[in-house]
Parts: C-alpha cells; sequence; structure tokens
C-alpha cells in the first residue's frame, strides 16, 4: 500500500514539474503539456486500479519522460533547463519533474515485479 502511495506521489510530483516549467514560460508542443495531462491520468489509473500492470504502467509513464528528458537535453534545451541556463524557476522545475519520473520509474517497477 506504502509502495503504490510513492508510485502515485512521484507521478503526481513529475506534473508538478511540469506545471512549473509550463508557468515558467516553457514552450510547450500544445497549449496544455502532453506530460501534464499524461502524468495526471497515470496517477489517478494507478491509484484507482490495485494491480500489478497498473503499476507497471506507472513505471513506464516515468520513464518515459525520462526519455523524453533525455531526448530533450540531446536536441534541444532539456539540459540547459536542469542547468539553470533558461532561469531559475525552470531548473526548479525541471529537478522537480526528474525527482518524481525517477522515483515513479523506479517504484513503478519494483511493484510490478516484486508486488506488494
Amino acid at each position: 500500500m506504502r509502495s503504490r502511495a510513492i508510485l502515485v506521489g512521484g507521478l503526481l510530483v513529475g506534473a508538478v514539474g511540469i506545471a512549473i516549467l509550463w508557468a515558467a514560460g516553457v514552450d510547450f508542443p500544445v497549449a496544455i503539456p502532453p506530460g501534464l495531462v499524461i502524468l495526471l491520468t497515470g496517477a489517478a489509473v494507478v491509484a484507482g486500479v490495485r494491480r500489478r500492470w497498473s503499476d507497471g504502467v506507472g513505471a513506464l509513464l516515468g520513464l518515459f519522460v525520462i526519455v523524453g528528458f533525455v531526448l530533450s537535453g540531446i536536441n534541444a534545451d532539456g539540459f540547459d533547463n536542469l542547468l539553470g541556463e533558461n532561469g531559475a524557476a525552470v531548473a526548479i522545475g525541471q529537478v522537480v519533474q526528474l525527482v518524481g519520473v525517477v522515483t515513479a520509474a523506479v517504484s513503478g517497477a519494483l511493484l510490478a515485479f516484486r508486488g506488494d
């Protein structure tokens, strides 16, 4: 039970990080950042569906955002955001997002494989 709460919390913290990035003026491809909607929906699914597959979904969503960050770091401003080159608010949002999604990816993988 507590492990699932950590997973849900990680997804929510990742969503808060994206909201901070959005509020700080980071451009997203559409009006509402897709990652925000994806992580919030994932948190609702994990919280509402108590099955191993939902834990795996939470882990995959965390991994999805991590991969997106790495790709944006290679091709755009992801690493610059993290290093504060685009402002302190952007750096804070990026750190919050990464802490959340790494927590979700790890805790979700542990839950999916170990069960709890």
